[in-house]
């Protein structure tokens, strides 16, 4: 490993505050002067002009509220709103003049499916056969802080349905029946499943959703604990179970039931970073069986159909096979900050014993003149590399 590491450039394109609509100006403001507070008495007081405005936002449609999270100007900003946000959303759920609360809250599942080679695609159903066997096995073994009176939804659903944009619906099911004005129509509370798409002969890793709601004592935090802790086995267990079919393999990894928005990111970058192992296991494997030890190469690159307009690649290459090379290509989510996700996958090299790691500085772009896959560096052209740089 390199003793001294550059530093890698944000890949990412920003937008321009001056850009964003008022709602959203004043929001990045607040953030802006909270983090830049000199005193923790300075902070709390713009942090309360901040709550305030998120308060308002939550009480509307939802997609302006979206759109403030993905305008923000930068990931400190991003992260500094996301925590209000979430904190909003978390005292806006509850019910000061009642013994009893309603907690909404999501599992997250990094699902890895794969489809035998001699097999056509098809697509799992996104639906689990028995909810409260699930549920079973979380009462069980002390989950939701010991919380027993809670049920699960029988679909595994897409983050984008328990999303920033929906927390404004979703807090109206966080009412008990008797809040609800004498003949009110209650929402409705059914999420749509996300059926998992399988290609033959191709390992692939779902990211999905089992949404529940608990009912416990006002005040009762049901998601603190953010380990898996010993229901984490039994539950991949019947998980798996539930969700294999004929000829295709299956293995659910389970994250601590959270509140919707931690439930979403903590769900993203577990995603990634399981692709991230199976892409390093498999192609250091096939290194190994055939022409050695590989050398590895991360880059930062513009790329339009990346989230925010840029991301990490990992490269996988031998000088003896100069056709023998592999990719992975690593997303930056809203709130990653570029150093943790290279330190993951530096640990993640370390793990799998390669000890020739380049790290490139600087952004780079997509694709080279004319070729049509993306860029990707092998170590004999990193001098090379300086005429791809974007910055």
């Amino acid at each position: 490993m390199d003793p001294t590491p550059p530093i890698f450039s944000d890949p990412r394109v920003f937008p321009d505050i001056a850009s964003a609509p008022e709602p959203a100006r004043v929001i990045y403001s607040l953030a802006d002067r909270a983090l830049a507070a000199e005193t923790a008495q300075e902070a709390d007081a713009v942090d309360g002009k901040l709550r305030a405005a998120l308060d308002a936002l939550l009480a509307g449609t939802g997609s302006e509220l979206a759109g403030v999270l993905a305008g923000a100007p930068s990931v400190s900003v991003a992260r500094h709103v996301w925590r209000a946000l979430d904190a909003a959303w978390r005292d806006a759920t509850r019910a000061p003049a009642s013994a009893l609360e309603v907690t909404v809250f999501a599992l997250p599942l990094a699902i890895v499916v794969g489809r035998d080679g001699a097999s056509e695609g098809g697509s799992l159903s996104g639906v689990v056969e028995n909810a409260e066997r699930l549920a079973a096995v979380l009462r069980d073994h002390g989950a939701l802080s010991g919380n027993t009176t809670f049920a699960l939804a029988n679909a595994l659903v897409a983050a984008e349905t328990i999303d920033i944009a929906r927390l404004p619906a979703m807090l109206a099911w966080c009412r008990l029946p008797e809040a609800h004005a004498a003949g009110a129509v209650l929402p409705p509370r059914a999420l749509p499943p996300a059926p998992m798409e399988l290609r033959a002969g191709v390992e692939a890793v779902h990211l999905r959703f089992i949404p529940g709601v608990a009912i416990a004592r006002a005040g009762a935090d049901l998601t603190a604990d953010a380990g898996t802790g010993k229901w984490g086995v039994p539950l991949t267990r019947e998980l798996t179970a539930q969700l294999a079919t004929g000829g295709t393999s299956v293995l659910a990894l389970p994250r601590a039931p959270r509140r919707p928005l931690p439930a979403v990111a903590e769900g993203r970058a577990a995603q990634r970073n399981i692709a991230a192992q199976i892409f390093a296991s498999n192609a250091i494997r096939k290194f190994r069986g055939t022409v050695g030890e590989p050398s590895a190469v991360i880059s930062a690159h513009r790329a339009h159909d990346a989230p925010g307009g840029g991301e990490l690649r990992l490269s996988l290459s031998s000088p003896f096979d100069p056709r023998a090379a592999e990719g992975f290509r690593c997303p930056l989510f809203a709130l990653d900050r570029v150093h943790d996700v290279v330190a993951m996958l530096e640990e993640l090299l370390r793990d799998c014993r390669v000890m020739d790691v380049r790290k490139l500085d600087g952004v780079h772009v997509d694709r080279a003149d004319g070729a049509t896959a993306p860029l990707m560096f092998k170590p004999d052209a990193i001098p090379d590399a300086v005429k791809y740089r974007v910055q």
